[in-house]
């Protein structure tokens, strides 16, 4: 129903891609003698591959065993470091198997950063610590700011890490022990004090919080517990492992609208939850869109499998602390920009108020109504309704409705949008 581009300009895509598939073929045969050893060989029990080497200046080891012993395999095309340049995101698919199980499942391996990304951080923890691009990382890291809690330091404060990423644009002490105590890459979980970690895990810590706080937004809030996150599994060097959920919800934009509505509802509840929970945290998603969540095949379930751009505000400490207005309903901003995605907000704000409707509104904006926008197709999630639900255009006002905030409390939101 939709076309990404005109009739003209599709031709000409599909030249160029066969053009590009052309100049790939071209390449594989020349690189034919380490492309089939790169097939053969699994690069993920190679410690240099999973730049285990690079640590402390890294994300955690606490699955170095299952890597080094052949535990874990790339899937198929993943296999071969030609195709690399393609994959801007650094997110590979494997499999994963444990001997006493006797099978194998699939698992999300990350590297939580771009090839650029990654050197950008070498080379700044290096000039930090010699005033030169490249050095020792190893020697490099205890003379960064990644070493300032090394010691005997009792706890990690607010004041050390305030600002450092989104995860901790206003953290109250409360979230930063939950941080600590669910540290997945230490053998000491548990608890909450910084001088139970060893130096090297302080500093591995500190990065992930520094450079991507997923991994640290998984542990922190798991889904064993019921939050709709993808499940961490480990780490080792800077490859991270968390578990497959199932395909991203873009692959359902054109699923049965029975099925759509499911998805919308699913993901109504999740900004319910995120936003309104028992524990008094509100886990606000600042990155919304169709590749930021997958279904399960099984249970349909909703998950939202990238959870680098999240900020929790402590709902407990603003209620004792009072800033200004905090007890005044927040509604955000419609913004019809022209990028896709995109989503009008202030942070400054969103740590500040007991009651906001972000989560709700960016649901709504980036993946519900007509105006999100998505691989260069719009309408959203809830686009062509059946005639008989579309005729009194009761629901494309309610979606407008939920988007640019017209009067609506957050309950009624995720009431009426279902």
């Amino acid at each position: 129903m939709w076309r990404l581009v005109p009739p003209k300009l599709g031709r000409l895509s599909r030249s160029l891609k066969l053009a590009a598939l052309g100049s790939l073929l071209v390449l594989m045969v020349l690189h034919s003698p380490s492309l089939l050893a790169s097939w053969q060989r699994n690069e993920l029990a190679d410690r240099r591959f999973l730049q285990l080497n690079k640590c402390p200046a890294c994300f955690g080891t606490s699955w170095c065993r299952r890597f080094l012993n052949g535990q874990v395999v790339f899937e198929a095309w993943g296999r071969l470091r030609l195709l690399d340049f393609l994959n801007v995101k650094n997110v590979y698919f494997a499999q994963y198997g444990e001997p006493r199980e006797g099978g194998r499942r699939r698992v999300v391996l990350k590297r939580l950063g771009s090839q650029r990304e990654l050197a950008q951080l070498d080379q700044s923890i290096c000039k930090r610590a010699t005033g030169r691009p490249r050095c020792d990382l190893l020697q490099a890291m205890p003379r960064t700011e990644f070493a300032r809690l090394n010691g005997d330091v009792r706890l990690l404060t607010p004041e050390a890490v305030e600002g450092w990423s989104d995860l901790v644009h206003c953290p109250s002490q409360r979230l930063l022990d939950r941080l600590v105590r669910r540290y997945a890459e230490t053998k000491d979980s548990g608890s909450f004090l910084l001088r139970n970690l060893k130096d090297s895990e302080r500093m591995q810590l500190l990065l992930t919080l520094a450079f991507n706080p997923e991994p640290l937004v998984l542990q922190s809030f798991p889904s064993d517990e019921g939050w709709p996150f993808a499940k961490y599994l480990g780490a080792c060097g800077r490859m991270v492992a968390v578990n497959y959920v199932g395909e991203e919800l873009w692959s359902y934009f054109n699923a049965p609208w029975e099925k759509r509505v499911d998805l919308a509802w699913q993901l109504m509840e999740i900004a319910e939850q995120l936003t309104n929970n028992d524990f008094e945290f509100a886990l606000y998603l600042l990155d919304v869109s169709f590749d930021n969540f997958a279904v399960g095949p099984r249970d349909g379930k909703v998950i939202i499998v990238d959870a680098e751009n999240v900020l929790v505000a402590d709902k407990r400490l603003i209620r004792q602390n009072k800033p200004e207005n905090w007890d005044v309903w927040y509604e955000s901003k419609f913004d019809d920009c022209d990028k896709e995605a995109c989503l009008s907000f202030s942070k400054e704000i969103l740590c500040a108020r007991a009651t906001v409707d972000h989560n709700y509104y960016a649901v709504c904006q980036n993946l519900l109504s007509r105006h999100a926008t998505w691989r260069g197709t719009s309408g959203g999630l809830l686009h062509d309704p059946p005639s008989e639900i579309a005729k009194d255009g009761r629901l494309e006002a309610l979606l407008d409705e939920c988007e640019t905030q017209r009067s609506a409390t957050a309950d009624s939101r995720l009431r009426r949008t279902a």
